[in-house]
């Protein structure tokens, strides 16, 4: 794919000293692509080197047994990538892998919707029987086979991170894992999980009791967390903060939706990604900064139709590398692909 540059500047307008850098996006590249359904990244950097993760189906976006997590690795700052593990877990679709470097050790969580044998109809859909698992490596080359995470049955994962020796995964579980429909929507909860061991969950605190979603963490040096959370209902995303003991959460609203969120200390600055849908332009995936609690688009990425699902990871206080799927382009028999794209980012 022929490498592209753009230069975008913050919505604001002309970058001054109190507003967000401009940034320039370069060298944009489909990273991977195998003929099947590849989507919901992640990058994290371990012991020198990058890692990429990212589900791969052949049965496309929906819940199948025959989606399976792959684990990528680049030496040269992600200029090229070599393929280290993949895993599956049995009748369970695995999905929205998240890496996390913990004592000394890279995790791989996923949240699997239980499927059978088939792919699962969407009427069959049942959030009580979500389950986490892990893969887990000491030196990114040998991996662990999938372990359940005790604490998670009937909770869906998603992001982690660590903080004073402790792990900490989004969850979102029915109220009181109720029976009935699927289940996702207004009335699912969102919860911070704990871990000593980054494979036995308990839980912390709630800070979604209605609305809760796909939620990422970032930790200050004080311990308080910022976290960004997508809306169940599908309305604007939540900016979410606390301090230890987590007892005590406060929720805003941003200006937009945000599916599947990213965010990451970047240099001095935050950075958000993830889905922004517009009438005009439909889903695109898009980056931000965060000022104080107001998003600043800096980009549009080349994405569309199913897209999104950002990761990120710092190279220097002013580069980055940034990582989405997307279904924007076709293949020589002009079919739409899903596949795995990845840009450079300079300030």
């Amino acid at each position: 794919m022929r490498a592209l540059a753009l230069v975008f500047l913050s919505s604001c307008g002309l970058v001054s000293a109190a507003e967000p850098p401009a940034v320039t996006v370069t060298n944009i590249r489909r990273v991977f692509h195998n003929g099947e359904h590849n989507a919901f990244t992640d990058l994290v950097r371990f012991k020198g080197q990058l890692y990429l993760t990212f589900r791969s189906c052949p049965d496309g976006h929906m819940v199948n047994p025959t989606a399976s997590v792959i684990i990528m690795r680049s030496a040269d700052d992600g200029a090229t990538w070599e393929q280290v593990h993949r895993f599956s877990v049995k009748e369970r679709d695995t999905r929205d892998p998240h890496f996390l470097v913990f004592k000394d050790r890279l995790f791989v969580y996923t949240g699997t919707w239980w499927s059978g044998t088939t792919t699962l109809p969407r009427e069959e859909y049942d959030m009580n029987k979500h389950l986490g698992f892990a893969v887990f490596s000491d030196d990114g080359t040998k991996w662990s086979e999938p372990a359940m995470l005790e604490g998670t049955f009937g909770l869906y994962i998603w992001r982690a991170a660590a903080f004073g020796g402790k792990a900490f995964l989004c969850g979102r579980r029915k109220p009181g894992y109720e029976i009935g429909p699927r289940g996702e929507g207004g009335k699912i909860q969102s919860l911070m999980l704990e871990s000593d061991d980054g494979l036995i969950w308990k839980k912390r605190a709630y800070f979604n009791e209605t609305n809760g979603d796909e939620t990422a963490f970032l930790f200050e040096k004080d311990g308080s967390v910022l976290a960004i959370g997508r809306n169940g209902s599908g309305k604007e995303a939540f900016l979410i903060r606390s301090k230890p003991p987590y007892t005590d959460w406060k929720r805003q609203q941003f200006d937009r939706a945000i599916g599947g969120p990213l965010v990451a200390k970047w240099g001095d600055h935050i950075l958000v990604g993830g889905r922004h849908t517009t009438k005009e332009k439909g889903a695109k995936t898009s980056l931000c900064w965060l000022v104080g609690d107001q998003l600043h688009e800096f980009a549009e990425l080349p994405s569309g139709g199913d897209n999104s699902y950002p990761g990120f990871v710092e190279l220097s206080p002013t580069k980055g590398l940034v990582s989405w799927y997307s279904s924007h382009e076709k293949d020589d028999t002009g079919k739409t692909i899903t596949a795995i794209y990845m840009a450079d980012l300079t300030y």
